[in-house]
């Protein structure tokens, strides 16, 4: 990560709103050079609306924003010339070769002639799809269609790069992959604001904001997320036939909340103390063997659930 105190992204009160409703609410962060930010957030919270603001494709219902040192409303062409922008969607024309979008995509960007035969191969060799060159787009597999958008979405080496949803529908070692690629352009001095409901991958990120119902409900490092924001403890609950314990457990006094994950409970609890005796009680009266209750440091996850849990409590109480 190559931070100088330079801001890349800046917005404050930054708000859209479709009619009535509101997609984004107001909401105000920095980013730094070469930082990579990860802008997080379950599918509906306005993820993709903030980028697309940002990215000069849709212009705010109020509040400002500048990118790259550029206005988001006055200076829409100068923000497209200077940033990478790749959607969930890949933005690739599955009738052309990987070569001809590679070239569609050199015409779009204005990549000088001289420099456009290089320039291809650079990114065929960066994204090691040498071998598919000539094949069509639509033949390639996810992973390889990641790789072929990223390298499209940055061959104008631009300084800033958002990536909305850029792991969407990838395997696990194709999204490990795709990290690692980010994270070295990141050291080389890019920026990266990407957007991703996949909470594993925000370990990922040098600082985050949490996006939930259009607002931003939490921000800071991955550790600071951990530690500072969660006061809770979690216990983790092996059992059979968890999803329906994790009904029962939400009954016991001193249980916030439970999540699955996987074949796990999640319990995210006052005192963790206190509660875990209870679980094993309820486990022993009704004769169930086997089980595991312990404590665990949250993940990222577990914080998520749990600042979404608080933020939505006052509401449903009025």
């Amino acid at each position: 990560m190559v931070v100088d105190g330079a801001i890349a992204v800046e917005v404050r009160d930054l708000e859209k709103k479709f009619g009535e409703f509101t997609a984004v609410n107001r909401i105000n962060f920095q980013v730094r050079r070469g930082e990579i930010f990860g802008f997080l957030g379950p599918n509906g919270a306005g993820k993709s609306t903030t980028i697309r603001m940002l990215c000069g494709i849709i212009p705010p219902t109020s509040g400002s924003g500048r990118v790259g040192g550029f206005d988001i409303v006055r200076e829409q062409r100068n923000i497209k010339k200077n940033i990478g922008y790749m959607s969930q969607k890949f933005s690739l024309y599955d009738d052309l070769t990987v070569e001809e979008n590679i070239n569609f995509y050199s015409g779009i960007y204005k990549i000088p002639r001289a420099e456009k035969e290089a320039r291809k191969e650079e990114i065929i060799h960066t994204a090691d799809i040498g071998e598919f060159r000539t094949h069509l787009t639509k033949t390639l597999s996810g992973g390889w269609k990641q790789r072929l958008a990223l390298g499209c979405a940055i061959m104008h080496r631009p300084s800033i790069i958002f990536l909305d949803e850029p792991t969407s529908g990838v395997d696990p070692i194709t999204r490990n992959n795709f990290w690692d690629t980010i994270k070295t352009m990141a050291k080389s001095g890019v920026t990266v604001f990407v957007t991703t409901h996949y909470m594993d991958e925000a370990e990922n990120c040098d600082r985050m904001a949490l996006i939930y119902r259009g607002t931003i409900i939490a921000m800071g490092t991955p550790e600071e997320m951990k530690t500072k924001l969660m006061k809770k403890d979690v216990l983790e609950v092996r059992v059979s036939d968890s999803e329906e314990w994790a009904g029962k457990l939400d009954t016991i006094a001193g249980v916030e909340e439970t999540a699955l994950f996987g074949t796990d409970i999640h319990a995210v609890v006052d005192d963790a103390e206190k509660v875990a005796p209870m679980i094993r009680d309820m486990f022993q009266e009704a004769k169930v063997s086997g089980y595991t209750v312990r404590k665990i440091p949250p993940s990222l996850e577990d914080v998520f659930v749990s600042l979404i849990e608080n933020y939505d409590a006052p509401q449903a109480s009025s």
